[in-house]
Parts: structure tokens; sequence; C-alpha cells
């Protein structure tokens, strides 16, 4: 009775603890992952990019972090991409090289200002997404 009361009691407070952005993502030989971190710590619903020039044409793959920063680029062709991280008042971070099948985390870079973040992540044009109807 004692040890499954100290079980339970180890499993509840590591549930309460912290998770780090910079945890391991489980990749396969056809991903690329890992976590985007900023100067607050995890940066959630940031754009990461991967991109390469290897292939026959240009090609691209953006995904979204989720809550704890972390991000998954599903399925690449095999190649070496260039990947960085963009999002609201941030600026392009600097762009790193990555082959599928890797962990890789990536720093957010904060915008000196409203002005230089707009540059990279402008507001929403309303005139480039007319109304329906």
């Amino acid at each position: 009775m004692k040890i499954r009361l100290c079980v339970s009691l180890l499993l509840l407070v590591a549930s309460l603890l912290p998770v780090s952005a910079q945890q391991q993502v489980s990749v396969r030989d056809t991903d690329i992952g890992g976590g985007v971190t900023g100067p607050s710590g995890p940066e959630a619903g940031v754009w990461v990019i991967a991109e390469t020039v290897d292939l026959p044409t240009k090609f691209a793959k953006i995904v979204v972090t989720d809550d704890l920063g972390r991000y998954l680029i599903p399925d690449l062709p095999r190649a070496t991409y260039r990947v960085w991280v963009r999002g609201f008042g941030l600026v392009d971070s600097p762009k790193v090289e990555a082959s599928p099948g890797r962990n890789l985390n990536l720093t957010a870079v904060a915008g000196r200002s409203e002005k230089d973040a707009a540059q990279y992540y402008p507001a929403l044009d309303e005139d480039a997404f007319p109304e329906p109807g």
C-alpha cells in the first residue's frame, strides 16, 4: 500500500513539472523536429520553415509550434534543408542547415522594435482577403 501511494505521488509531482521546449521530439528518418525557445522560454504558435533547393524544384514546408514550443516537420524528401523560425514580434532567426532524421532545437529572435518585426510578419491586409458575397 505504501509503495502504491509513493508511486502515485511521484507521478502527480512529475505531471506538474514544466516541460522544456528543448526536450527531444520523436522523429523518423523523414522528419525534422525539436523545440523553439525565445527570450521568455518556449515559443508557442510560431512558424518553423524548412526549405531546400536540392530537389528538381524549390521545396518548402511550414509548421507551427505547439503550446510547449515543439514542432515536427514530417515526410521530407531526402535533402539538406535550411530551417528557421518566423513569428509575430520576431525577426527571422538564423537559417540552420539540417537533414531529415534529426532533432533540431531553434532559438527565436525578438525584433528590436515593432517596425522591425513587422517587416517579417506584417499585419493582415484586409484587401487581400475580401469578404465573400
